[in-house]
């Protein structure tokens, strides 16, 4: 005999007060001020044309790590339909994670928003589901959504970014827009603290072509916020809040790091031993930017080496960490890939761990590596590599994915050494005149200029400077793919 369920449903009443509530619109026409005194987001000029894309049969799947911005997008887009003259009325938001929407059907939601409004009619309206992936099967019911009211946009959210990628993948193929929201780039963290004026754009002749780059009217000022940005930086939140930047660990730590390893990837993937693969976090946070081999690594961490790679893909597929493959002087992939630099995702992560970084910590240098190639992983076209041989090494190389040949070198350092004494770059010079580079790039402390070396061009420009072009030249290049 089938045991019956103690617990009954909320009441349909309750329901459509709680949507009541979380849709103040419906009455005052506006989105609340706390949301709309937040600065949108850069990205969020790529994202609101997609929610306004009405021609198309899709929807909009926002995902992305934890704490970077996704339900004030949410907000500020519902606020830019407003502005547009689309009827409050017709403008639904539920955040799925409440317990009153508990197992509910994202269409018995819709029904009761349109029934609590009076506006039964499904045509016209906007429908945005916040941290969807707490309704099992949401893939199911936004897939069903959108063949069923082919006149109305639905737009979802989720945090548990590793679960919604799959599913969205397995479900939403032809039917779903992923949408991916990184943490806070340094452009975008210049940006929201008003500090734009820091920074005066200049011409940088590279290969005889002129391209758009960056200087800095104040270096000193640029490294004190870019090293801000380096502990802090990733969240919008903590940006602005000194009491959470004054212990960042049990925000970070709590809020996004143990939500995602205890909770987000053991439900997805059924992992048993958390603590085992909390421990292996822990250790490649510490170590970011290092290369690694998988038996030292097994070795170290004491994890056996199949389950290593599974806890790898696991944190890959969360955003946590980006695994980067390596290449040798002469640009060749390894036909097995022993060895590899794993990096934060976000080099803010590693502040809440261990403890904020000062300028000249002994670590600081591994995470402005972090904080750099942080910038190049937001471009969903583009693979970094590194480059390592018996002799030598250069940190980033971008290659051709097509001609399967480097197209540029990059060497990250946070010192001014090597424009004192350039001559020291062998293993970039080395590189370059084997794969035909006439120029190349290396980051300084606080230095800029260009110094000829044998016949390669080197140009150095201060880490913090590069890592604003980067981030800046991506935001710019998705806007016109």
């Amino acid at each position: 005999m089938a045991k019956k369920n103690l617990l009954p449903p909320f009441s349909e009443e309750l329901i459509i007060e709680r949507l009541r509530f979380e849709n103040p619109w419906w009455v005052s026409g506006a989105t609340d001020e706390e949301y709309r005194a937040f600065k949108h987001r850069q990205y969020f000029s790529l994202f609101q044309p997609l929610v306004e894309e009405t021609d198309v049969r899709r929807a909009v799947v926002l995902m992305g790590p934890r704490r970077v911005g996704k339900t004030v997008m949410l907000f500020h887009s519902m606020q830019a339909l407003l502005d547009k003259g689309i009827s409050p009325r017709q403008i639904l938001y539920a955040n799925i994670e409440n317990p009153v929407y508990n197992n509910i059907p994202l269409e018995h939601l819709f029904q009761l928003a349109r029934k609590a409004t009076g506006n039964t009619n499904a045509k016209g309206w906007f429908v945005f589901f916040d941290e969807i992936q707490y309704l099992r099967d949401w893939e199911v019911h936004l897939k069903v959504l959108v063949d069923s009211y082919p006149n109305a946009k639905f737009i979802a959210s989720g945090s548990a970014a590793a679960a919604l990628k799959l599913k969205s993948a397995e479900s939403g193929a032809g039917r779903f827009t992923d949408f991916m929201l990184p943490p806070l780039t340094f452009h975008e963290y210049i940006f929201l603290k008003g500090l734009d004026h820091l920074m005066i754009q200049v011409p940088m002749d590279w290969q005889g072509n002129l391209h758009r780059f960056f200087s800095t009217i104040n270096i000193k000022e640029l490294n004190n916020h870019f090293i801000d940005y380096i502990n802090y930086g990733g969240y919008p939140e903590v940006i602005f809040s000194d009491k959470i930047r004054s212990n960042p660990g049990r925000y970070i730590r709590s809020d996004i790091v143990d939500k995602v390893l205890l909770r987000d990837l053991p439900s997805l993937y059924g992992i048993q031993d958390v603590q085992e693969m909390n421990s292996l976090f822990t250790t490649l946070a510490y170590h970011s930017g290092n290369e690694v081999a998988l038996d030292s690594l097994s070795k170290a961490s004491h994890v056996e080496k199949h389950m290593l790679k599974k806890y790898l893909e696991y944190l890959e597929a969360a955003f946590l960490i980006r695994i980067i493959h390596r290449v040798d002087d002469n640009a060749k992939r390894f036909q097995r890939a022993n060895f590899f630099k794993i990096y934060l995702t976000n080099p803010s992560l590693r502040s809440a761990l261990f403890a904020p970084l000062q300028a000249t910590d002994e670590h600081v240098g591994n995470m402005v590596e972090t904080a750099i190639f942080a910038q190049w992983m937001h471009r969903d076209w583009f693979t970094p590599w590194y480059a390592r041989w018996k002799d030598g090494e250069v940190d980033m190389v971008g290659i051709d994915e097509k001609k399967l040949k480097p197209q540029w070198a990059l060497e990250i350092k946070w010192s001014n050494r090597f424009y004192e004494a350039a001559g020291e770059l062998k293993s970039l010079v080395q590189f370059c005149q084997k794969n035909n580079l006439r120029s190349a790039l290396v980051t300084t402390l606080d230095k800029e200029g260009t110094i000829p070396l044998q016949d390669i061009t080197l140009h150095f420009v201060p880490a913090s400077v590069y890592a604003y072009v980067v981030a800046y030249n991506t935001l710019e290049q998705k806007r016109t793919k």
